[in-house]
């Protein structure tokens, strides 16, 4: 089967499970939602501010707020795009279909992450433009220096989880044992081992702690990170492809 007939059937699939339609969705609402409410709230409390945390307030950032539970959502639908064939058993069809398996595996990567790319960039738009709104007088200029860089790194940012947790539902094969382990990582143990002054150094690598660094304008103080928001993404890519590659070599392996 021609590439060109592999991404169309990819692209056939995601759109007619009903299940990564939802998810794409939730993962716009909770963004922009929480987003809309945490700028609203911080606009609210500025002024009861430290002079310390006046001079580490973001507009952007904070408008970014439902990143982290939207990426949720995207996690969800990363591991459902990879993992829905295995769970039931239309994998050995689709395999059988196209034997060559890094085109398989690449034509399913590539349709989902331009899917989510577009879905991510257009939220990250959309978040930005009425978090600055709910903000009012601490509000940020799509101008500004380093705006727009943050906002289309939000984009970027949600495409790079929805791609690691296909690689992850790659090698794990299993939706729900992918998701018990990711859901977990990125909820729990990322934050907690970022947050952990013992353990801060080695949280300050996990992807989306590096990652989300592209959507920071203002440095905070005691912000310490020896990478900047292009740094923080390329780390941030180095899991994504190490997930990747993962995946790949699981299916090439393993039967179907």
């Amino acid at each position: 089967m021609a590439a060109t007939q592999v991404v169309r059937s990819e692209w056939t699939k995601i759109r007619s499970v009903a299940s990564t339609v939802w998810t794409l969705s939730l993962a716009v609402v909770v963004t922009i939602a929480l987003g809309m409410l945490i700028s609203g709230l911080s606009a609210h409390e500025f002024d009861n501010m430290s002079e310390r945390d006046r001079l580490s307030f973001d507009p952007t950032f904070i408008s970014f707020a439902g990143m982290s539970l939207g990426q949720l959502a995207l996690i969800v639908f990363g591991v459902l795009v990879v993992s829905n064939e295995y769970s039931t058993g239309m994998i050995r069809t689709s395999l059988a279909a196209v034997p060559k398996r890094g085109t398989f595996l690449a034509s399913k990567v590539a349709v989902a992450t331009g899917l989510a790319l577009v879905v991510g960039v257009a939220t990250s738009f959309v978040t930005f433009f009425l978090g600055q709104a709910m903000l009012g007088d601490h509000r940020a200029e799509i101008g500004d220096p380093g705006v727009l860089r943050a906002v289309l790194g939000g984009g970027l940012y949600m495409a790079l989880i929805a791609m690691f947790s296909m690689g992850v539902a790659a090698m794990l094969r299993s939706p729900m044992l992918s998701l018990g382990i990711l859901m977990p990582f990125f909820f729990l143990v990322s934050n907690i081992l970022g947050n952990v002054s013992a353990t801060e150094k080695i949280g300050r690598y996990l992807p989306d702690q590096a990652g989300s660094r592209i959507m920071q304008v203002v440095t905070p103080i005691d912000d310490d990170k020896p990478y900047g928001p292009w740094g923080g993404l390329g780390i941030m890519v180095l899991w994504v492809v190490a997930a990747l590659l993962g995946g790949y070599l699981t299916l090439k392996k393993r039967d179907a």
